[in-house]
């Protein structure tokens, strides 16, 4: 495969308290045939991140229709696993509901963060959004122990997929402690409470320190994954190291096989996506598909979209 970039769309507005910095992590939800909805995570001054949204035409997504001019969701109460920062995740529509999976931050000590599932949820097809708890939907556990974070859910047949991020470990690293993470994956009947089986899916090779953010789609019966791959080392200061675009494929959507040479899609020459591209969200658009993402400093430079060559 092969995708065409198609250039910048969108940058955090600086004038906005709650949006200094980052737009990151895109997801996109079809509104209708004509309009696509990109939610999207930003800072503030404090370097506390909350979602937003703008939206966009489908069939250009680089026309903005509307941005929306406050965050969906507030930081959680102090103390609960999200009153630090609450970033997108996933969402997906089932029967007449919208549900928002979201990341959950706190401020660590010995380790940087820690991270951890929550689930928001829409009864009016997206207007307004409501946690479900003040707690997460998946923590830390005995299968997962330091943390979880970016999940992709599907829903098939009455059962609730996810693929999601496992945190291993945090190593020191050049005097930072870095974490370690890979994808795996569970199960649930509720989209709530998730049956985990500690099967990995995507597990980190030798030279690698993260595989992030997965994106799945299934056609045909047939699984397909983009993620988010790095280095061990120096990936926040050496482009050689930082975030890559990743692909694997799965017939059963557990046991997969990886293959990132066949990504299609690589850093720029120079640019805003020219040190990293990572975080990628793939949707299948009328007979196209097409891939939002983000470039340099972790989406620090803003979201762009790509389509894929035919």
């Amino acid at each position: 495969m092969k995708w065409i970039k198609k250039g910048l769309i969108f940058k955090p507005n600086p004038e906005l308290e709650w949006s200094q910095t980052h737009a990151q992590v895109p997801l996109v939800e079809k509104r209708n045939a004509n309009v696509l909805r990109i939610y999207y995570t930003t800072r503030d001054k404090l370097n506390r991140s909350r979602p937003s949204y703008f939206e966009v035409r489908a069939d250009n997504p680089a026309e903005i229709l509307y941005v929306h001019n406050k965050p969906i969701l507030k930081l959680g109460l102090p103390g609960t696993f999200d009153d630090s920062g609450v970033m997108c995740s996933d969402i997906i529509r089932v029967n007449d509901k919208t549900y928002f999976y979201y990341v959950g931050w706190n401020i660590g000590t010995t380790a940087r963060y820690r991270t951890a599932l929550g689930l928001a949820v829409s009864d009016d097809a997206g207007k307004t959004f409501y946690k479900i708890s003040d707690g997460p939907v998946m923590d830390r556990n005995l299968i997962d122990p330091v943390s979880t974070s970016c999940q992709s859910v599907l829903y098939e047949s009455g059962t609730w997929k996810t693929w999601y991020m496992s945190y291993l470990k945090w190593e020191e690293r050049q005097g930072n402690m870095e974490p370690f993470y890979e994808i795996k994956y569970a199960e649930s009947r509720d989209g709530i409470n998730w049956k985990r089986e500690n099967q990995t899916c995507i597990p980190l090779q030798k030279s690698e320190g993260g595989i992030a953010c997965p994106t799945v789609i299934k056609e045909k019966n047939f699984y397909k994954m983009w993620y988010s791959t790095r280095k061990s080392g120096a990936y926040r200061s050496n482009p050689d190291e930082s975030y890559r675009i990743g692909y694997a494929e799965s017939l059963d959507g557990v046991n997969w096989t990886r293959k990132d040479q066949d990504a299609g899609i690589n850093v720029s020459q120079q640019g805003w996506d020219a040190e990293m591209i990572a975080y990628p969200y793939v949707i299948k658009q009328e007979n196209k598909y097409l891939m939002f993402y983000n470039g340099n400093g972790f989406g620090a430079s803003g979201i762009g979209y790509a389509e894929l060559e035919i």
